[in-house]
């Protein structure tokens, strides 16, 4: 297993589109394994394939009620529902936090790393990293729907 470096602010790739993913093979594994490995060397708690330079819609995200990292390829929300603003940062925009409105809940759908359809319902702080992590996909940082942002 390898870890990567975290790509920062500025970089492009942060402001792509992220590619589906069409092909399930050996190579999704061990994006899936090296991105697990660098989000606990990093110690965040969510983790997109173009913050460590891959264009896949790929991300992991810590599931606190079952103290685990779930695994989402292609994901999207199907349903929001409610409004809550919590304090967020960012492994690619160290140093800074700020309030981000998000969906208190939401239902993703994707698929695993087999290819096969998977759901998640996901409410508080759950919920606030799925989003976090599928606006990385589709070229948003955090720092585009913050409030205020402070240094830290």
């Amino acid at each position: 297993m390898a870890i990567y470096q975290i790509v920062t602010i500025g970089d492009d790739i942060l402001r792509d589109k992220a590619k589906k993913v069409t092909k399930f093979d050996e190579r999704i594994y061990k994006l899936l394994n090296n991105m697990m490995e660098t989000l606990i060397k990093e110690d965040g708690v969510g983790l997109a394939a173009p913050q460590i330079g891959v264009s896949k819609r790929v991300i992991i995200a810590f599931k606190e009620d079952e103290d685990k990292i779930i695994e989402v390829i292609n994901p999207e929300i199907i349903s929001s529902s409610g409004e809550e603003c919590g304090e967020e940062g960012c492994l690619s925009v160290p140093g800074k936090v700020g309030l981000v409105k998000r969906a208190k809940d939401i239902v993703v759908i994707g698929q695993n790393a087999k290819g096969e359809s998977i759901q998640y319902k996901a409410s508080g702080m759950f919920a606030r990293i799925l989003q976090h992590e599928i606006d990385h996909l589709n070229g948003i940082l955090f720092i585009d729907k913050v409030e205020k942002v402070e240094k830290y």
